[in-house]
């Protein structure tokens, strides 16, 4: 338990923090999952649910959750994944 009002108020402050990350990161699982199922199942929606998708990885990354660089490459394998699927029907 802290004992100094700053690390009271660290505490607080990282608990806030946590919660707010928790929505981003569970709201960026669910949109990778139904891109990458979309993409496996090759729906017809699957453009549309890896644009969401990596509009939800970019918020992700802007907002600290995931470096820039592991949203870059999770979007890029997404695309990739999509491309190549269409390219073989």
């Amino acid at each position: 338990m802290a004992n100094l009002r700053s690390s009271e108020k660290r505490n607080r402050q990282s608990l806030k923090r946590r919660a707010r990350n928790v929505v981003v990161r569970t709201e960026l699982k669910d949109a990778l999952k139904a891109a990458r199922d979309a993409v496996a199942k090759g729906d017809a929606k699957a453009a549309e649910l890896v644009k969401s998708a990596t509009a939800a990885l970019a918020r992700a990354s802007q907002k600290g959750v995931l470096h820039s660089r592991n949203a870059s490459r999770r979007i890029g394998r997404l695309a990739h994944a999509l491309s190549s699927k269409a390219a073989k029907k």
